[in-house]
């Protein structure tokens, strides 16, 4: 067995956590004893069956056991409170410990190296103590990061109606307008929850979006809340003393984008992904069952009852709905989507979570009793021809299918990739942060969907939702565009990222040298 030890160290939520994991298996198959390290609580959510991989190991940190456990659901990004005081000083700690335990066993070595979520750009101070370089790795896209730092390089942008500003070193077709900087505030007072950084750009200040930093406050480590206009995004702190940067995309889809980082950075910059489940890449061309990948969690249906719905509709008509666990749109606008729905005679399945259109987090924690929107009566007027899933569903069979012939989104990095690995094209509704600039990619750049509307400085209407179905699953050749695209991943993971992982093993080797 390899003597050789890289650490990976997420970020807190499933968004960070499963990338993470995944990452891990790759690095493990290039012959790296590779050690993920979580805070203690983290563990229940890591499946038993990464560790079955003889080269994986897990290392826990002790933790306070009053955070909270994070749920089963990996596809979308939580939001969790801020640790309790003194968790941060457990976490420098328990890896000062661990580290020190590397230098003084006869069986363990150090670390040769280190990756590190950018939202735990506080740790490699840590690690430094220690000289063991680190890589950063962003478990969103890189086309998001690219448009942060661009608008960062160009002091923030503040536009006119009509205007258009290029971003030097972007894409022509990636360019800002008027409209993308009237983004309209969407969830809880105060700073976002952590998601991948990123934000909406401010209508009156023309200042860079928010970043979003971790929730902690302690020794060496950034304040909680939105950083000050003018300061850098997440992107360039964490990534500040590293080696190098990897992105969970892959050239396929963002190379313009990976490449414009590398240019600034000065530094790898690196697709090693899109970082979803090994079945997921097994089963093109097949409908993937959640069950193989996913536990199951509270719902309405189970996947028998989805898959005889999808069984009974033509091949592409069906509109799947869903805004995850995470984030969606107001009450207000859930009754005008319930509307547009309801018009149409398109046949759908519309997933809703516990908790929607509350201000804050929706939740689908078993036994929440949160109340939330919820589109009753709307089942007994549109009968067999729409399918309304309460709680978790099984997203990936659902894209799989072949009845499934688009999707509403809000867009977050996992739900994007899966969707466009299966040739899905995309209607795109985003929230907040990434999710706008995801959006953009997918419309201007990849031209694999639409916006739900033009304008999202105001609230969506029913015939805004009406005219983007109508547009999304009557445009053959939007659906062919995302048919080719996918057809690039029907030989599984993809090739650039399979090298760029390669390079990374090289790197080290020849730093070892």
């Amino acid at each position: 067995m390899s003597k050789e030890e890289i650490w990976v160290v997420p970020f807190f939520g499933q968004g960070h956590l499963f990338p993470s994991m995944e990452l891990c298996k790759q690095i493990a198959s290039r012959n790296f004893k590779t050690v993920l390290v979580i805070p203690s609580n983290l563990s229940s959510s890591v499946p038993s069956s990464l560790r079955q991989y003889p080269l994986v190991q897990i290392a826990q940190i002790q933790s306070t056991p009053t955070l909270p456990q994070l749920g089963p659901d990996p596809i979308h990004h939580h939001h969790h409170p801020p640790p309790p005081p003194g968790h941060n000083d457990q976490l420098v700690v328990g890896l000062e410990n661990l580290l020190q335990a590397q230098n003084i066993s006869p069986d363990s070595a150090r670390p040769i190296c280190a990756i590190l979520d950018v939202m735990m750009d506080w740790t490699a101070e840590i690690f430094r103590k220690f000289d063991v370089p680190t890589v950063g790795f962003l478990t969103s896209g890189a086309c998001s990061a690219a448009m942060e730092f661009a608008i960062w390089k160009a002091h923030g942008v503040d536009l006119k109606p009509g205007e258009i500003r290029l971003l030097p070193g972007l894409p022509k077709e990636m360019a800002l307008t008027y409209l993308d900087t009237k983004r309209r505030p969407h969830g809880p007072p105060g700073p976002p929850p952590p998601e991948h950084g990123g934000g909406q750009l401010g209508p009156s200040t023309g200042s860079p979006p928010p970043s979003i930093p971790p929730p902690f406050d302690g020794p060496g480590q950034r304040k909680i809340g939105p950083h000050k206009p003018g300061s850098p995004p997440p992107l360039v702190n964490g990534v500040e003393g590293s080696i190098a940067l990897m992105i969970n995309t892959c050239d396929d889809l963002e190379r313009p984008f990976i490449e414009y980082l590398a240019n600034q950075m000065g530094k790898p910059v690196w697709g090693v992904g899109p970082l979803l489940p090994e079945q997921y890449w097994k089963s093109i061309g097949s409908v993937l069952h959640d069950r193989e990948i996913r536990t199951n969690r509270e719902s309405n249906v189970t996947e028998e009852e989805v898959i005889q719905w999808l069984d009974s509709r033509p091949r592409g008509s069906v509109l799947y709905v869903s805004f995850g666990t995470e984030v969606g749109p107001s009450m207000e606008e859930y009754s005008q989507l319930a509307s547009a729905l309801e018009a149409l005679s398109q046949p759908f399945i519309w997933v809703i979570q516990p908790g929607s259109g509350r201000p804050g987090p929706p939740s689908s924690a078993p036994g929440n009793t949160e109340e939330g929107y919820f589109p009753h009566g709307l089942a007994s007027q549109v009968g067999p021809r729409g399918l309304i899933i309460r709680g978790w569903a099984p997203q990936l069979l659902i894209l799989s299918h072949p009845s499934t012939g688009g999707f509403l989104s809000h867009c977050g990095w996992n739900s994007t990739v899966e969707a466009i690995g299966r040739g899905v094209p995309l209607l795109g509704w985003p929230i907040r942060g990434d999710q706008n600039y995801n959006v953009k990619l997918v419309v201007a750049h990849l031209k694999v969907g639409y916006m739900v509307c033009d304008d999202l400085s105001e609230k969506i209407k029913k015939e805004d939702i009406i005219k983007g179905i109508e547009r999304l699953m009557g445009d053959a050749e939007v659906k062919q565009r995302a048919v080719v695209l996918s057809a690039k991943f029907q030989n599984g993971f993809p090739i650039s990222s399979v090298a760029a992982l390669d390079a990374f093993r090289d790197l080290l080797n020849q730093r070892a040298a």
